[in-house]
């Protein structure tokens, strides 16, 4: 590893076998070059090293260009960056290099010698490469940015410093009418004051991969085109300066912004319409829609196509709208009474009146601070909740019946804030449970709960913010893990489940044990999340009855009898997890792409297992292989884990000893493996 950072092989005879900075990948570093056909590729998520969909290039004509990529097949789009340092006239004054020099500038050599800078020295000149360490990164949103980092810095909060970014608005720049910008389909960019996008998602719409807020926005609503107007069942809402330069598909011209409100609404393809109010214009897009951004100084009103139907859930508060169909109604149904005997009618309009107040006032007869929790933990007020979530801003995952945000307290303290946002049947009763129970939890393998919110219709809880994400995307992310890690990962998770089944004072069953709801602190211990599918047992009860929870690919068989379920059905969640730490690999793939013996991963090490070829599970994972001993141990237990006769599966305590080897794991049986319903 040389002083520039350059790791380089060298053979005996000193000749260089191979080096990094001939094989770069998303970043250089002063003294690197990129030559023709060299390139540059960002990743394709904050936490996901694989390819991105963006790329530097150093193109054969002298031009560097920056530009989206087909994922797939790496297939070069629309460029939204170039140098122009193409000269077909004199090809000696074509570009021939990119050069990131020793002083931090970045620029293109051409043949000629002359200097075309894509960083300007002003850029950087007040950041001396003796005190500064530099670096240009093309990062996962496409922009390309330059950093520096001061050499004496010893603090540990010491962070990379943004000098110049590439181009100068991302969210603006992309607009090619093939692949996307940084947010992904059907979403919004917009720019943030350091130059790097933030995305969010138009009303009815919600974020693809709760995860990662670049990964797009999915439609909350299916658009129906049965023949029947879509007018029914359908809304506009104007979007005040924004707008998706591509995916149109339909111009009217002249015309009204009344009858292009109507043509949309009557349009089951049309998701938004764009009027020109100077030139009588209606454009009208269909989905997905690319590129969205908002950008002030745009004339032109945008409608917004977002289901109406109260049974979607999906339609937004309209003030005043409820309140005159129910006074219509009124008007009605006095109407009527009034050729009734006036006494009567006195009685009843007295009755329904009282009714109707009740009834709209009902979820407000909570104080503002009346809590139905008594607990011993913080108490929050909603107001507070806003304020340190900064408007519920920044979304970091999706619970079991709700959304969970980031924020921070009066303390500088991260958390995470979940918002019941679905209305069981028994929402208070799930709510109170959490929150009486789950608040009494302690173990270093659980996330702790430190506060709530009950306050009138509110419902919130608050937990400790994991700074690392989810076990899922730690899996199954660009880059496999180490196995050490994903031991003690396994180890952790038995552990945690160990204690919510034995060891609390009230058994609790999770219900849904899944990559997803295991959460990884700073040190990257598992810590297990989400008990709001929990079914609370009595000490005295060893089995409950309730209707089927969990997710597809992890549901234990017992669900799908009339028999009452037990703790096993986290046993068996167990089981399928421990074979996806195992394999760095999801439990069910795209049978599309893989081989029909591996679809299913549960089905897939049975085999292996009775076949006595476990290396098949580990291909291509070095460090695995050399510990298979392990591996054929975690394989057992799992298997153990997945059979259908619940009373064959161990104990969760059981399992833990088995893990860590102090209890010997026998053969597992070979005829009574239970896969998982996944349809």
């Amino acid at each position: 590893m040389n002083d520039t950072g350059n790791f380089v092989l060298v053979a005996e005879n000193s000749e260089t076998v191979w080096e990094s900075f001939s094989n770069p990948k998303d970043t250089l570093l002063p003294t690197q070059i990129i030559g023709i056909g060299g390139q540059l590729c960002s990743r394709n998520s904050p936490k996901d090293f694989s390819l991105g969909q963006f790329q530097f290039r150093m193109l054969s004509d002298g031009s560097a260009v920056l530009n989206t990529v087909n994922l797939p097949t790496r297939e070069a789009y629309d460029t939204y960056y170039i140098t122009g340092t193409r000269d077909s006239q004199n090809k000696s004054n074509s570009g021939h290099q990119v050069v990131y020099d020793k002083s931090g500038y970045l620029y293109l050599l051409k043949k000629s010698g002359d200097v075309f800078y894509i960083s300007s020295p002003k850029d950087v000149v007040a950041f001396p490469a003796s005190e500064y360490y530099h670096k240009a990164t093309l990062n996962f949103d496409g922009v390309l940015t330059l950093s520096c980092h001061l050499k004496s810095s010893s603090s540990a909060n010491a962070t990379w410093n943004q000098i110049k970014a590439i181009p100068n608005d991302i969210c603006v720049a992309v607009h090619g009418d093939l692949g996307t910008g940084p947010c992904g389909h059907n979403s919004i960019c917009t720019l943030n004051e350091d130059q790097r996008p933030s995305c969010k998602c138009p009303i009815g719409y919600s974020i693809l991969d709760p995860t990662d807020e670049y990964s797009g926005c999915k439609p909350e609503f299916l658009p129906s085109c049965n023949g029947a107007s879509s007018g029914d069942h359908f809304e506009l809402r104007p979007l005040p300066n924004t707008d998706w330069p591509t995916s149109d598909y339909e111009l009217f011209k002249p015309y009204s912004v009344e009858d292009c409100k109507k043509s949309c609404l009557q349009d089951c393809l049309s998701a938004v319409v764009v009027y020109n109010s100077e030139e009588d214009s209606c454009w009208k897009k269909k989905l997905p829609l690319s590129n969205g951004r908002e950008v002030r100084t745009l004339s032109t009103t945008v409608f917004f196509k977002f289901s109406n139907d109260s049974r979607s859930g999906n339609k937004p508060d309209l003030p005043g709208s409820n309140k005159e169909e129910e006074d219509h109604t009124l008007v009605i149904v006095i109407s009527v009474l009034l050729g009734s005997s006036v006494f009567v009618n006195f009685l009843l309009v007295s009755v329904m009146c009282l009714a109707f107040f009740f009834y709209s006032k009902r979820k407000y007869f909570v104080y503002p601070n009346e809590s139905h929790v008594k607990s011993n933990l913080r108490h929050f007020t909603y107001k507070e909740l806003v304020e340190a979530t900064n408007g519920f801003r920044e979304e970091s995952g999706r619970g079991s019946c709700g959304v969970v945000y980031k924020g921070e307290t009066d303390q500088s303290s991260p958390i995470a804030v979940k918002i019941l946002d679905r209305m069981f049947q028994d929402n208070d009763k799930e709510f109170q449970a959490e929150v009486n129970v789950i608040g009494q939890t302690h173990h270093k393998n659980l996330v702790r709960l430190t506060g709530y919110c009950d306050e009138q219709q509110h419902r919130l809880l608050v937990y400790e913010f994991m700074r690392n994400g989810s076990l899922a995307s730690f899996l199954f992310g660009g880059l496999r893990p180490s196995w050490y890690q994903r031991v003690q990962i396994a180890f952790g998770i038995a552990r945690g489940l160990v204690y919510l089944h034995e060891e609390c004072t009230t058994q609790i069953i999770h219900c849904d044990i899944k990559p997803q709801n295991v959460l990884l602190d700073d040190y990257y211990n598992a810590r297990i999340s989400d008990f709001g599918l929990a079914k609370l047992l009595a000490l005295n009860q060893s089995h409950t009855k309730t209707n089927i929870r969990g997710t597809k690919g992890y549901v234990a068989p017992d669900w799908f009898r009339s028999a009452p379920v037990s703790v096993k059905v986290d046993v068996y969640s167990f089981g399928v997890l421990l074979l996806e730490i195992i394999c760095c690999r999801r439990n069910v793939l795209d049978m599309n792409d893989n081989e029909e013996e591996k679809v299913i991963l549960t089905d897939w090490a049975y085999d292996c297992y009775v076949d006595g070829r476990l290396e098949k599970l580990v291909e291509n994972d070095m460090e695995v292989m050399s510990d298979i001993k392990m591996v054929e141990r975690f394989v057992m237990v799992a298997i153990w884990c997945l059979q259908e006769d619940p009373s064959v599966r161990p104990t969760m305590k059981k399992v833990m000893l088995m893990l860590e080897g102090i209890v010997q794991v026998s053969a597992p049986p070979t005829h009574c493996l239970s896969t998982s319903v996944i349809n």
